[in-house]
């Protein structure tokens, strides 16, 4: 590893623990809220736990508000399950919250590909793979670039040109990009599925150079 990408990685961690320190410090009224909220509204358990591949594809505890019933009979689908208040977390990305615990334990920074389940490991081109280069984030370059709305070829097209550019300056724009896209809630869904479908695999990458 160079010295550059070295004294880049120390000086992101170290924002990482700044910025989700200080977010943690500003949004425990609305953590708080939310947690009452889901408790009163849909019981308990108020977070969502799930493991997600992390860098090099360690796995890790993945948190999040919860926002969705849990599984019975006539309600198996997740767009069955997803309830009124968990569409609302979605749309304001509030549900997202939580995992600013997992940015201050190292496992997530604010910035980078989006954490996904194991089984999707097995699934990767070799060039796909190369998105648990670095840590998985909050928010990413595919995240501001289309979301769920993206293919996943193509979000991992994005996710891979991130690694291969990402700097202080990169970081910077994709957060202040995401507000934008929160607040104008877009891309919150593929078109049919609540969020995206599943990654069944690709028999070939796509050239990153397009997007």
């Amino acid at each position: 590893m160079s010295a550059h990408r070295t004294s880049y990685d120390r000086t992101k961690r170290l924002l990482d623990i700044l910025l989700a320190s200080l977010a943690l410090l500003a949004f425990a009224p609305v953590l708080l809220a939310v947690s009452t909220l889901i408790a009163v509204a849909e019981g308990r358990p108020v977070l969502f736990r799930q493991t997600r591949a992390g860098r090099h594809g360690t796995p890790f505890e993945l948190r999040k508000f919860r926002t969705m019933a849990p599984i019975c009979p006539g309600r198996v689908s997740d767009a069955d399950r997803l309830t009124r208040l968990g569409s609302w977390l979605r749309a304001t990305s509030l549900d997202e919250l939580p995992s600013l615990w997992n940015v201050l334990r190292g496992e997530m920074s604010l910035v980078g590909p989006r954490p996904l389940i194991m089984r999707y490991l097995p699934r990767y081109t070799p060039e796909q793979a190369r998105r648990h280069e670095v840590r998985p984030g909050l928010t990413g370059l595919a995240q501001v670039r289309g979301r769920n709305s993206l293919s996943w070829e193509c979000k991992f097209a994005y996710d891979v040109q991130y690694v291969d550019a990402r700097s202080l300056l990169l970081d910077l724009r994709i957060l202040a990009e995401t507000v934008a896209t929160v607040l104008r809630r877009e891309g919150i869904t593929a078109d049919g599925h609540t969020t995206s479908p599943e990654f069944v695999g690709t028999s070939a990458g796509v050239d990153r150079n397009s997007f």
